[in-house]
């Protein structure tokens, strides 16, 4: 079976960072896509344009809050504007502020919801609105372990995961039959970056997700032919105890 060319298609990544959201711009316009990075920070889109230099007209950024339905509005707008309508789009906001049930002020517990769930609702809407129209399409939610499971101390975090992970099924079951993929990614571990250096030190790094290799797999997700789409990829590294 043919491998899905994804040259010239387009890939929206709402809640860019210097993480795995820039690890998925580069992997896209690798693949030849055109990539749209949108974030809350001005300051973070112009570090993660910078970043992206090698990759010259492929990858434009916008800034956008994610748990405001107009923003979000417009930043498709101005992507459809500027690039194209999205053949892929990743919902990869998050926020976590570790504390336990008794410490947690409400309106913590409200923001963490707002960016871990309710953003994630408002970019899939607007995704699958747009893509209905097209008729194709794939929609990414990253996931972590906590939508699986809530622990002790993770509680404004594993709420809003286990909502956005509710969200994705309910799409797939939805969408999928009209020709939009739909994927949950539950990335179960810690993901390499600068700021786990003393973590790294102590314990191989292949020990840690590389976000290369995760930006690898949802590119893969994208790719698959819907005879056989998967619904939830599990991410995990090899030395991760189960």
């Amino acid at each position: 079976m043919n491998e899905v060319n994804v040259k010239d298609q387009v890939a929206l990544i709402m809640g860019a960072g210097p993480g795995l959201g820039l690890a998925l711009a580069r992997c896209f316009a690798s693949a030849g896509m055109h990539v749209g990075m949108a974030a809350r920070n001005s300051d973070k889109l112009k570090s993660l344009q910078q970043e992206c230099s090698g990759f010259a007209g492929q990858v434009r950024t916008y800034p956008c809050d994610s748990t405001d339905e107009g923003s979000v509005i417009n930043a498709y707008d101005q992507l459809h504007s500027d690039l194209g309508t999205p053949d892929l789009v990743v919902y990869n906001a998050g926020i976590f502020l570790p504390a336990e049930v008794v410490n947690i002020t409400t309106a913590d517990f409200e923001r963490c919801w707002r960016v871990g769930c309710l953003g994630g609702f408002l970019c899939g809407r607007e995704a699958a609105r747009i893509m209905l129209r097209a008729g194709h399409g794939t929609i990414l939610f990253s996931g972590a372990t906590a939508s699986l499971r809530g622990s002790a101390g993770f509680a404004n975090l594993a709420v809003g995961k286990f909502g956005l992970r509710a969200l994705a099924q309910s799409m797939a079951r939805e969408l999928g039959p009209k020709g939009i993929h739909v994927a949950h990614v539950i990335i179960d571990g810690q993901i390499l970056s600068p700021r786990y250096a003393e973590l790294v030190a102590k314990r191989p790094a292949d020990g840690l997700l590389d976000p290369a290799a995760i930006a690898a797999s949802y590119l893969d997700l994208h790719k698959q032919h819907r005879s056989a789409w998967s619904q939830e990829l599990d991410l995990r590294p090899w030395a991760e105890k189960f």
